[in-house]
């Protein structure tokens, strides 16, 4: 059942998790995404441009970051709107993993629309990869 916008207080957390990215991961992305940029698969070519070594892409991160409140929701079709800015690349080491680790937390209520914004901190090591990372989900 969908949360209820009449239970719900601004600043509650609503959602928690942890999502792992590793190389394969990013590889069956490329495939289904179309984006083979080699930023996201190839080392060399990472380093050459400046990056800290192959990282996700950044649709990825931002899909892996609304997941949670989704979950949440009950309902993908929930989720009316969502944006994020990136504000850092999500590195992935080889061999081993990044987690993404994402808090949703009520940022607005709106009872007249009925819905609810939901501002999230998304981090990887502590760092924040996403900023102003907000997701209006309709609850009633």
């Amino acid at each position: 059942m969908a949360p209820r916008l009449e239970d719900l207080a601004v600043g509650q957390e609503v959602a928690r998790a942890e999502v792992v990215v590793d190389r394969a991961r990013l590889v069956r992305y490329a495939a289904a995404s179309g984006d083979f940029n080699p930023i996201h698969w190839n080392e060399r070519v990472a380093l050459s441009v400046g990056l800290p070594g192959v990282i996700a892409h950044g649709m990825w991160t931002m899909g892996a970051a609304v997941g949670p409140v989704v979950d949440w929701v009950g309902d993908p079709g929930r989720v009316v709107d969502y944006q994020v800015r990136f504000t850092r690349p999500v590195p992935v080491p080889d061999p081993g993993e990044a987690t993404v680790e994402v808090v949703a937390a009520v940022g607005a209520l709106d009872a007249e629309a009925g819905t609810a914004r939901v501002d999230l901190t998304v981090t990887v090591e502590g760092q924040r990869v996403l900023g102003k990372a907000q997701a209006v989900v309709r609850l009633s």
